[in-house]
């Protein structure tokens, strides 16, 4: 268990609320299962990108660390990455709940179309 402490500072150093991080990540994987299983869109290799896209995430905190400590930052860099993963992460188990049917607040949900609409707008701007 040492050992582990020991590579979890070296890559992580003493970023907050990662362990919130983690949890928050498993359950997006959850909801995000449940909810392709519920549509009948539920594909390994959909599900393989995700798997990699979120183990990314960790690539990027690794680096923000490595940044705090070059510039000698007390964790700035590596604790603001993990805020917006967290915000992030928040956004998407919201988005896959609502998609299941599970009542989320209309303020809530009110703004995620907003999101999205605007998504769809960048991606339709990049397609012309």
């Amino acid at each position: 268990m040492e050992h582990i402490e020991i590579v979890q500072g070296y890559l992580f150093g003493d970023v907050k609320f990662l362990d919130f991080l983690v949890v928050l990540i498993f359950l997006d994987i959850f909801f995000g299962v449940i909810k392709a299983w519920k549509k009948k869109k539920l594909r390994s290799r959909t599900a393989w990108f995700g798997y990699v896209r979120k183990i990314g995430v960790f690539g990027i905190i690794i680096a923000a660390n490595i940044i705090d400590t070059i510039l000698g930052l007390n964790g700035t860099v590596a604790f603001g990455t993990v805020l917006f993963y967290i915000g992030n992460e928040i956004l998407s188990i919201t988005e896959n709940c609502a998609e299941l049917g599970i009542k989320i607040p209309s303020i809530v949900t009110d703004k995620l179309q907003v999101i999205q609409k605007e998504d769809k707008e960048k991606k339709g701007d990049k397609n012309e």
